[in-house]
Order: C-alpha cells, then sequence, then structure tokens
C-alpha cells in the first residue's frame, strides 16, 4: 500500500510501500478520498511535538481523513461497507496519507450529507479542535467576548463560524484581503495583523483561540478581562495538559518549565492560560455534521492537490497565503 512516511524529524516525506492496515473487531477500514493537511503535520514532521507525541519512526503521517468504508471489524454496529465517513485517528493511530487506514469506530462519524468528500477531509482536525476550544473549554456564551487569531486559517475559519453561532461577538486577525472574508463568516471586528495592534485596540475579552504561541500568546492575555482564558494550541504545553497526557515526572518538569514564563504572566494578571491538543472524538464530529449540514458551518477549502504531490504540500503550508484547508485530494 503506498503512503507517506516520516523516516527521520526533519526531512521531506517519503514515499513507501507500507503494510495494509490490521483492521481490529472495533475498526473500521477506510479507502482514503481526501486528507486535510495541517500545521501540526508540519509540527511532528520536523520533530517539534516529539517529546510529548513520541511517535517511533518511520511514521506515517496524516491526522485528517475522508473516504468510503470498505470493511469493518466485528465489533462493529455503526458503519458498514459503502459509508462515506469523515474523522480525526486517535493520535497514537495517525496514518492518513496512505490509501487505506483502519479507524477505531468511536473516531469516526458519517460525512456530512451537503459536502464533498474533499470538504469533509479538511473538517476533523480543525473543527475538533475549533469544538474542544469553544464549547467544552471556553462554554462561550451568547454575549461574550472572543477573539480568534489568524482568522483566514484552517482553525480559525471554523473557529470564526462556530463562535458567532454560540452568540458571541468576534474579534480576529487577519490580513486587509481577508478583511471581508472573515466577516463574511461572522466576525464583527476584523485587526489588520500587519498594521493594527490588536492589544491596542480590544479589551475586556473572555476568550482567545491562539494558533500563533510567542508573542501574540503574552499579548493575548493583556486583552482578556479578569477571569478571562487564553487557549493555545500553538503552545507551548503546560503541567495540566503533562499530567493528563501520562507523560513521565522528568517530561513534566521540562512541560512546566516551558510555560512557567506565560502561566506566571497569566496569573498576575488575573487570567489563565490552557494548552489544547486537540482529540479523536466520533461524537463531537457528529454534532458538527448537524452544524454542517443546517449550513451553520462551511469548510473551506483553498487549495487541492494529488496524492502524489503530498510532501510538497506539507512544505509549502509554513509559506501561508491559503484561505482555510489545504486537502489532499481529488478535483
Amino acid at each position: 500500500m503506498r503512503a507517506f512516511v516520516v523516516t527521520k524529524y526533519k526531512e521531506p516525506l517519503q514515499e513507501a510501500d507500507v503494510p495494509e492496515p490490521t483492521v481490529g473487531e472495533h475498526d473500521v477500514l477506510v479507502r482514503m478520498e481526501a486528507a486535510g493537511l495541517n500545521p501540526l503535520d508540519e509540527k511532528i514532521r520536523i520533530g517539534e511535538f516529539k517529546q510529548i507525541l513520541p511517535y517511533e519512526l518511520p511514521l506515517v503521517l496524516g491526522n485528517d481523513v475522508a473516504g468510503t468504508v470498505i470493511g469493518v471489524g466485528t465489533a462493529v454496529r455503526d458503519f458498514k461497507p459503502g459509508d462515506e465517513v469523515y474523522g480525526r485517528p486517535d493520535q497514537d493511530r495517525i496514518g492518513t496519507f496512505a490509501e487505506r487506514i483502519a479507524v477505531a469506530e468511536g473516531d469516526l462519524a458519517l460525512k456530512p450529507a451537503s459536502i464533498s468528500m474533499n470538504e469533509a477531509g479538511s473538517l476533523p482536525l480543525v473543527a475538533l479542535t475549533a469544538w474542544q476550544a469553544l464549547v467544552e473549554r471556553g462554554k462561550v456564551r451568547p454575549g461574550q467576548k472572543v477573539l480568534i487569531h489568524a482568522g483566514a486559517g484552517g482553525v480559525g475559519s471554523i473557529a470564526i463560524q462556530l463562535a458567532a453561532h454560540l452568540g458571541a461577538h468576534v474579534a480576529t486577525t487577519a490580513s486587509a484581503s481577508n478583511a471581508d472574508f472573515v466577516r463574511a463568516l461572522g466576525a464583527d471586528t476584523v485587526i489588520d495583523y500587519r498594521t493594527q495592534d490588536f492589544e491596542q485596540l480590544l479589551t475586556g475579552y473572555d476568550l482567545v483561540l491562539d494558533s500563533l504561541g510567542g508573542e501574540t500568546l503574552e499579548k493575548s492575555l493583556r486583552v482578556l478581562k479578569p477571569g478571562g482564558k487564553a487557549i493555545g494550541i500553538a503552545g507551548p504545553p503546560e503541567p495540566t495538559f503533562a499530567r493528563e497526557a501520562g507523560l513521565n515526572p522528568l517530561l513534566r518538569l521540562a512541560v512546566a518549565a516551558l510555560s512557567r514564563k506565560i502561566r506566571m504572566q497569566a496569573k498576575k494578571l488575573g487570567v489563565t492560560y490552557e494548552f489544547l491538543l486537540m482529540r479523536a472524538s466520533g461524537d463531537q464530529l457528529r454534532q458538527i455534521t448537524t452544524l454542517v449540514d443546517q449550513g451553520v458551518v462551511r469548510p473551506v477549502v483553498g487549495k487541492v492537490v494529488g496524492f502524489d504531490q503530498t510532501p510538497q504540500a506539507l512544505q509549502s503550508l509554513s509559506q501561508g497565503g491559503i484561505r482555510g484547508k489545504a486537502v489532499i485530494g481529488s478535483g
């Protein structure tokens, strides 16, 4: 079976012939028809997350899948061959840059009927990230103020729509050329990150979803009202995450040191910082499917490349310039 693998950190993806997936009794065998390209894939490839995601190499990369069921385990009841599905495999079982993948039944959902396979392939990781940040962790309520950084990107474009649906006043950072685009998604306030300083323009926010880290995260703490929360998906990881992830004591100490500065800054300001590494959830995807088919949330696919172009497409993510997601797919 053809697949694209990480053979050595920081090296380009390599095409390889890998064994067919092993299908357990609770697994669903999916023929891959579309797979989203994510910054997380690139972070894994370059080894940035190797301490908190200690994969063995060679590793078939890929965190999003949409495709057709071609086989099921003996205990599977909710899916059958021929079903069109989408999902994000559990982090211990990624590998969607391949012709086929076995995914745990609980990590999959039926594909939204109203969208294409390529659009479905763009959604799982970013939609689950937005859901877990805004609904599960942030508990966003009508009338609250939410800042979403990089609103034209993969997570941002979905998070804006979800936050607006939840009744929040939504601010976002984007380039001037993307201002009308993010407003159409539901943003109320748009900050041109090239010419404006969001810290000088925003105040009293309940929640920030930060995908950039560094100085942007530090400044984000200062636009929160007392008791507000910043959720970071670019890091740094913090002790609660390390404990829940089951990291060993030495790694927990290292993680605590990495995030000590930002946690101390948050404490002084009377706000909190949390790191989010999204998890697989078929149940949450089913709720997202409902929103998609109701027209509340729409996928944003800015680029589609063929399977053969996977390594180049992944490396080009760092250049930016894509609205929403880049997808390995057809058409």
